[in-house]
């Protein structure tokens, strides 16, 4: 409407507008037309709300500019340092899994090696408490006892409970560990959880900036920043532009007073309809001067003398600017809708910005209250089980080494037993030599003796009524005899040589009268008696110890 700022260069000279020729007369608007353009100024002024509201809206973007900023800077700062943080807490709980996985296989392990020792032992046992020691090797009327009844299990039951207690401890230990690492899982859950709500709202905050801003913020993981000041500018432009159109429009409503007040019957209509004009407001955003002021101002203001050939000029101004009036107020209407639209996007992107910080920041309220108050208990809790381990696993070691050596001294007790049946036969296939050289020996002695005997009687018959008695005082003597001396046995002789008891001597005569053969059932020297053993049970026994050698070997 430059016309309507052009309107202020109308002359001013003293003329009345009643001096007008009649072909000019006959051109200027009725009042009633002057009027209804006038009302229809007034009306437009009501633009001025949408000039007020742009002015509210350009505070608000930049407020939201502002705090978009500030936001997005925050969220950067704690996005960058995210991975880090997310990176050193799922490495801990790697660090965690580690030790309780290692721990259980070597628990598993060594429960293994235990569960094998001890089949051995209870096996080893099984064969102590199946093998009946053979009755000649006990005294007479005693029960039946087997190579068990000689063994005392109290060693094997205290390292059972000793090895209970480190098991029942390690165990302890170990769900005291997996039940930290579920409730470390738990935290990660809730993280987990978080990252998703923050991945979805970082999604739907990228697709809502990409639809409402440039194309290439969908390819950002935030809502695109850069598009904001512009879109601010944009708001200024228009902001500015409003109070311009405004302004044409105030001038406007200025010339149609100014010429209703110059047309004949008119002032007292301008005077009513000016009578109550819309609130005035800064209306250019600059501290220009306040429109109801302004109007307020020139309706009171007396009017000055215009010539004939300025007011037809005003008038024809007027007529101009009326048919332009109304795209005018279209126009800032245009704009007002046009500024909604871009801080709603502005406000949209603000919201989003704010959203993915709220996510971002639940994330970080979630791994700081881990890393403050339970990541310490968590991590103390696998030193725990660490450091118990370490101690029952040598203590469980040595308990395996106690077994070994119990199977190993039960399985040479076996042995032992053969090895004894093997050395009693031995024995006694020893002594029935010696006692079968005894009897040859006697035999022989006493066909010598008899023999030396019945030699000298002959000789004593033949010899005797001619031989002088004292020519030779034997000569009348009976041959030697022979007797055997048996040396009671004692205990053998210990690795130094010195007898572990003193030997007993005794002189046994070897005559048959004085000592008959031994019974075939057993055999008697002194106080040795060698037991007679089925020779099933000597076989049997042979057969276990070269099956005990071919499995050494």
């Amino acid at each position: 409407m430059s016309s309507a700022l052009e309107s202020s260069a109308v002359s001013n000279d003293v003329h009345h507008p009643g001096e007008a020729s009649k072909d000019q007369e006959s051109s200027i608007p009725q009042l009633d037309t002057l009027i209804s353009h006038l009302v229809a100024a007034k009306r437009s002024l009501s633009s001025i709300n949408h000039v007020w509201r742009a002015n509210e809206i350009v505070t608000a973007a930049r407020s939201a500019l502002e705090e978009s900023v500030i936001v997005s800077a925050r969220t950067g700062f704690l996005r960058r340092g995210l991975n880090n943080q997310l990176r050193l807490l799922y490495s801990v709980r790697s660090e965690v899994e580690e030790i309780s996985l290692r721990g259980r296989s070597e628990f598993a392990g060594v429960l293994k090696d235990l569960d094998a020792a001890g089949a051995r032992l209870r096996k080893t046992l099984g064969l102590l408490q199946g093998t009946i020691v053979h009755p000649s090797f006990r005294p007479d009327g005693e029960d039946q006892k087997s190579l068990h009844d000689f063994v005392d299990e109290r060693g094997v039951d205290e390292l059972h409970a000793a090895l209970k207690a480190s098991i029942d401890r390690t165990n302890a230990a170990q769900l005291d560990l997996d039940s930290s690492n579920y409730a470390f899982d738990n935290e990660l859950q809730a993280i987990k959880k978080a990252l998703g709500n923050y991945r979805e709202v970082t999604k739907l905050a990228s697709s809502r900036s990409s639809s409402s801003s440039s194309p290439s913020a969908s390819n950002s993981s935030l809502p695109n920043l850069s598009s904001m000041p512009s879109m601010l500018h944009s708001l200024e432009m228009h902001a500015q532009e409003m109070a311009n159109l405004l302004e044409s429009l105030v001038r406007h409503f200025d010339l149609c007073v100014t010429a209703v007040k110059h047309t004949e019957g008119g002032g007292a209509a301008a005077q009513t309809i000016t009578g109550d004009m819309p609130a005035g407001v800064n209306v250019n955003g600059r501290g220009g001067p306040n429109i109801e002021e302004e109007i307020n101002a020139h309706l009171n203001a007396p009017l000055d003398p215009l010539s004939e050939s300025g007011y037809l000029e005003m008038v024809s101004v007027l007529m101009k600017d009326a048919a332009e009036a109304e795209d005018v107020v279209m126009e800032i209407q245009d704009r007002i809708g046009e500024m909604e639209s871009v801080l709603e996007s502005i406000i949209c992107s603000r919201d989003n910005l704010l959203s993915v910080y709220n996510a971002t920041t639940e994330i970080f309220g979630h791994i700081s209250s881990l890393a403050s108050v339970r990541l310490p208990s968590y991590i103390a809790q696998a030193h725990n089980f660490t450091r118990v381990w370490n101690e029952e696993h040598d203590r469980i070691n040595g308990g395996l080494a106690d077994l070994s050596d119990l199977s190993s001294l039960y399985d040479g007790f076996l042995e032992a037993y053969d090895s004894l049946i093997l050395e009693v036969s031995r024995r006694r296939h020893v002594r029935q030599r010696v006692e079968k050289v005894l009897r040859d020996a006697k035999h022989k002695l006493d066909q010598l003796y008899e023999e030396d005997v019945n030699a000298r009687e002959a000789f004593r018959v033949e010899q005797g009524d001619y031989l002088p008695s004292d020519i030779w005082p034997g000569i009348g003597c009976e041959p030697m005899r022979i007797e055997f001396q048996r040396i009671f046995g004692g205990s053998l002789k210990p690795e130094d040589g010195e007898p572990s008891e003193a030997h007993a001597e005794s002189t046994v005569r070897t005559s048959d009268e004085q000592h008959p053969p031994a019974a075939a059932e057993e055999l008697v020297a002194d106080d040795e008696v060698i037991p007679d053993l089925p020779k099933s049970l000597v076989e049997q026994a042979l057969a276990r110890l070269q099956a005990r050698s071919k499995q050494v070997a």
